[in-house]
C-alpha cells in the first residue's frame, strides 16, 4: 500500500511540476487566450500633397491638392457552402463579366464543398460593391478595407511610388512612399484587458490602452499646374520623335526646391500589380545614369573661368580637330572655325575648344572642379534610390579620357546631379541640395518645415555672373536660338550625346541622347529648367529637338509666375 501510494503521489508531483514549471508559459498563454482580450489597433497612413503657387498667391496662403491618399474600398468574398449548386455557373459569369475576372477560377473557388470563405477580390470601388450588393444573393458578401489610392492616376507616379504588399505587410516602396515609409507609416497601438465568460471586456479589471499614432503628411515643394504641363510637353515630344523616353525637372536655383519632376514612360500606381516590366517604377530623374554630352562644357568653362586660365575673351585656333596621342576628336560635322573666343565655343559648341580650356587648366584643376560639383555622389533628395554619376575616368591618367571628358563623354551623370550643378551657376556658385518634402505635419498638428541647404560654393560669384552672359550668348547668337522668349534674357546650354555601344565598344553611329538646360530670367534666375530626351529618331540635334520644348515651359512659367519682362 505505502508503494501504491508513493507511486501515485510521484506521479502527481510529476505532472504537477510538468503542468505548473515546465509548460508554464503555454498554459499562461492559453489562459490569457480564454480569458484575456488584446486587440492591435492600426494607424491611417500618412497622406501626400501637392501645392497650386497660383491659388496660393490669390489667397495669400497655400493650398493643397491630394496626390497620395487613403480611401475605403471594399472585399468581395463567397461563402460556397451556402451558394446553390444551381447557381455557381450563373454567379461566375456574372461576376467574372462585373470583376474582370477570369470565370474558371472563379467557379473554382465557388464550387468548394463545405468552404465558409473563399476570397474573390480585393480593392473594389464602391459602385461595383453596391451593384454586387442589389443582386442580393446568398453567400455572396464584402468587408470594407482601406487601401492607399493616387487620385491623379499616372500623375507624378515616379514621385509618389506606391503602397505595395510584402511579406510583412503594406510598405512604401519607389519615390517619397518608399523614403518616407517610416513617417508615413505611423505607429501601430494596443488594447488589452479581460473578458467573461460570454466574451465580454470587464472594464474594473486591469486594462492597457496604446492608441495608435496616424503617419504624418508631407506636403510637397511640387506646384501641380507646372508638373502638369512638364507632363504634357514630355509626352508630346517623346511621341513627335518616337524617342525612347525622356524626363524634364524644373527647379528654384536659389533654395532647390523641386517645381516639377516628370519622367516618361510612366504607370498607374493604382494598377502597379499589372505593370509587366517593373523597371518603369525606377525614377530616371535619380536613379539612371547617362553622357550628358556638350552641356558639360558648361563645367569645363566654369573650371577655366574660377582658375583664372582662360576668361569669355580669351582666342585659340580651331582647325577642326585636335591628335591627342594617336585619338583625333573632332568637332561635329567635321567643321573648322579658325580663331574663336570661349564664349564662340560655347555658341557653337566646339568640341576642340572644350578641349583646349581642358588643357590649359591642367589635370589637377580639372579633376578638382568636377568633384567640386558633386557629380560622383547623389544629391541627397528625398527619393529612394538616388544614385551619384560615374567619374572615375578623370583619375586614370590618360589624356584622352580627361579630353573627351571636356565636352560630356566618358562621364555620367544624373539628370537631378546636372540640373543642380547648372542651378548652381544660376546661384552665384553655390550648389543647393535639391528637395521635395516642403513640410511635414504630424498626427498631433506639429509642422516641421524643410529649410533650404547649402552643401557649398563651387565656383566664385564672379565666374558664376561671366558664364551666365556667355551661356546668354548661347541663346541669342548660338545653337540656343530656338529656346528664346521674346523680352527675356535666358542663359542655356544644348547637349547632343552618343551613347556608348556595350556590344561592339565605342559609340553608337545612330543613337544619341539629347539635352537642354537652362534659366531665367539670366540675372535673377526663378527656375532652372532641365530637358531629357532619350534616343530620339529622324532628328539629329538637341538645339532642333529640346531647345523648342524649352522655350514653351519657360514662356509658361513666366505666366505662372507672373515674372515681367525684363
Amino acid at each position: 500500500m505505502m508503494i501504491i501510494v508513493f507511486l501515485i503521489g510521484g506521479i502527481i508531483v510529476s505532472r504537477l511540476f510538468s503542468l505548473q514549471i515546465l509548460q508554464y508559459n503555454y498554459y499562461s498563454a492559453w489562459a490569457q487566450g480564454q480569458h484575456g482580450i488584446y486587440q492591435e489597433l492600426f494607424p491611417q497612413r500618412g497622406e501626400i500633397f501637392i501645392q497650386d503657387l497660383a491659388d496660393g498667391r490669390q489667397n495669400n496662403q497655400s493650398d493643397y491638392y491630394p496626390l497620395a491618399i487613403n480611401k475605403e474600398f471594399y472585399q468581395i468574398y463567397a461563402v460556397p457552402k451556402i451558394i446553390p449548386d444551381s447557381q455557381k455557373e450563373n454567379l461566375a459569369d456574372r461576376l467574372a463579366e462585373l470583376l474582370e475576372l477570369d470565370k474558371e477560377t472563379i467557379l473554382e473557388r465557388i464550387s468548394k464543398k463545405d468552404d465558409p470563405y473563399e476570397p474573390i477580390k480585393h480593392k473594389v470601388n464602391q459602385e461595383i460593391a453596391q451593384i454586387i450588393t442589389d443582386w442580393q444573393i446568398d453567400g455572396l458578401a464584402m468587408a470594407p478595407e482601406n487601401w492607399r489610392y493616387y487620385p491623379n492616376g499616372s500623375f507624378a507616379c515616379h514621385l509618389t511610388g506606391f503602397v505595395g504588399l510584402r511579406e510583412e505587410g503594406r510598405i512604401g516602396q519607389y519615390g517619397l512612399e518608399g523614403y518616407y515609409e517610416n513617417k508615413l507609416k505611423g505607429r501601430a497601438g494596443f488594447l488589452s484587458g479581460k473578458k467573461d465568460t460570454s466574451g465580454y471586456w470587464i472594464p474594473s479589471l486591469r486594462q492597457e490602452f496604446q492608441p495608435a499614432e496616424n503617419g504624418a503628411d508631407l506636403i510637397l515643394t511640387i506646384d501641380q499646374n507646372i508638373q502638369f504641363k512638364a507632363e504634357k510637353e514630355l509626352k508630346q515630344l517623346v511621341e513627335r520623335w518616337q524617342a525612347v523616353g525622356g524626363t524634364i525637372i524644373i527647379m528654384e536655383p536659389a533654395s532647390g526646391a523641386i517645381r516639377a519632376m516628370a519622367n516618361w514612360p510612366s504607370f498607374d500606381p493604382n494598377q502597379y500589380s499589372q505593370v509587366e516590366d517593373i523597371g518603369i517604377f525606377l525614377n530616371p530623374a535619380v536613379q539612371e545614369v547617362y553622357e550628358p554630352g556638350s552641356v558639360f562644357k558648361l563645367i569645363t568653362l566654369a573650371a577655366g573661368l574660377d582658375s583664372g586660365r582662360v576668361t569669355p575673351q580669351t582666342v585659340y585656333e580651331d582647325n577642326g580637330q585636335i591628335r591627342i596621342k594617336g585619338s583625333i576628336i573632332s568637332n561635329v560635322n567635321g567643321k573648322s572655325y579658325g580663331q574663336q573666343t570661349m564664349t564662340q565655343v560655347l555658341e557653337k559648341s566646339i568640341n576642340t575648344g572644350a578641349v583646349f580650356v581642358q588643357q590649359e587648366i591642367g589635370q589637377d584643376i580639372f579633376r578638382d572642379y568636377i568633384q567640386r560639383f558633386n557629380f560622383s555622389q547623389p544629391t541627397g533628395v528625398d527619393l529612394t534610390g538616388e544614385v551619384g554619376g560615374d567619374i572615375s575616368n578623370i583619375f586614370t591618367d590618360r589624356e584622352i579620357n580627361l579630353a573627351t571628358i571636356s565636352f560630356g563623354q566618358g562621364i555620367t551623370v544624373t539628370p537631378l546631379g546636372l540640373i543642380a550643378a547648372i542651378g548652381t551657376i544660376a546661384n552665384q556658385g553655390k550648389l543647393m541640395q535639391p528637395y521635395l518634402v516642403e513640410k511635414i505635419i504630424d498626427s498631433d498638428g506639429l509642422e516641421t518645415i524643410k529649410e533650404p541647404h547649402l552643401i557649398k560654393e563651387v565656383i566664385s560669384s564672379k565666374t558664376a555672373e561671366e558664364l551666365t552672359k556667355m551661356m546668354v550668348s548661347v541663346v541669342e547668337n548660338g545653337f540656343g536660338k530656338p529656346a528664346g522668349v521674346s523680352g527675356y534674357n535666358i542663359a542655356g546650354k544644348t547637349g547632343t550625346a552618343q551613347i556608348p555601344d556595350p556590344k561592339e565598344g565605342g559609340y553608337s553611329s545612330e543613337e544619341t541622347i539629347h539635352t537642354f538646360v537652362g534659366f531665367a530670367p539670366a540675372f535673377n534666375p526663378q527656375f532652372v529648367i532641365l530637358i531629357k530626351l532619350d534616343q530620339p529618331k529622324g532628328i539629329s540635334f538637341a538645339a532642333d529637338s529640346t531647345s523648342p520644348v524649352f522655350k514653351k515651359m519657360a514662356e509658361y512659367l513666366f505666366n505662372y509666375l507672373e515674372i515681367p519682362p525684363q
